[in-house]
Order: C-alpha cells, then structure tokens, then sequence
C-alpha cells in the first residue's frame, strides 16, 4: 500500500505541475480562512447549494491540506485524487449550468462561470495521480526508504 501511495520517479513533469497548481490552489484556499472569507463561503455553500455545514469545512481542509501536501510532494497521489473529487463537485453542483466557457465578459456575478478551468484542473490532477510527486517530493524520500 505505501508503494501504492508514495511510488513515483525522479520527473520533472509532475514536480512543475505539483508546485504550481499547489500554490495556486492554497492561495485560493486561503481566502477562505479570513474572517469574511469563511462567511462569504458558508453562505454560498450552505444557503446557495443546501449543503450542510460539515462538507463546507471538509471542502476547506481538502483544500488547504491538499495544497500543502503537493506543493511538499507528499502523499501526492492521494492529494490529486481528492482535489480531482474536490473540482468534479464545483462543475456538477455548481459551474455545470453555466456551460463550458468561464465568465470572459464579466457580467455573471461570481460563482457563475463555466467549467473550463476545472477540466483544467481535472487533467493536472489526472496527471499527478498517474505520475506521483516527481523530483523533490517527499513522496521520493519515503519511496527511497521503504
């Protein structure tokens, strides 16, 4: 099993999609922390979607650890399995209605774009759990000692 979740090789492909999208992606999950933040959030997620509480904070830690687990390389294929989770429920339960195209002309409030940039996301996690933490990743240190 511990083959199974830190197995990977020294490529660079998965560390530059690893690091990157992992800062993009805590950055995007800070935002969340902030006192308004947090409460812009919980409204959208509880009164706009009727998603209970609970799976709000699930969506945050999900967030927040999965970006720090890739941007260190650790557990890398168990973070982009759960990120991907994570983006195939914005597009059903969110962006799906609102077709494949982002908001390029600005005149949907926020929230009401299409998924493109998810099917984006999607593929680098696709990649991530297929090819593991790459070079300088935590996953290639515990892979050397077990």
């Amino acid at each position: 099993m511990k083959r199974l979740i830190f197995n990977t090789d020294a490529n660079w492909a998965s560390t530059i999609l690893r690091v990157t999208f992992g800062i993009i992606m805590l950055v995007h999950a800070m935002s969340k922390l902030s006192s308004e933040g947090y409460q812009s959030f919980m409204y959208f997620f509880t009164e706009y979607l009727q998603m209970p509480v609970f799976l709000g904070w699930i969506t945050i830690a999900v967030e927040v650890l999965g970006s720090l687990f890739l941007i260190s390389g650790f557990a890398t294929r168990l973070s982009a399995i759960s990120l991907f989770g994570l983006f195939v429920g914005m597009i059903v339960f969110v962006h799906w209605e609102y077709g494949f195209l982002m908001n390029w002309s600005g005149q949907l409030e926020a929230g009401q774009e299409g998924f493109e940039y998810h099917i984006l996301v999607l593929a680098i996690c696709g990649a991530l759990a297929v090819l593991g933490g790459g070079r300088y990743s935590l996953d290639q240190l515990i892979q050397n000692k077990i």
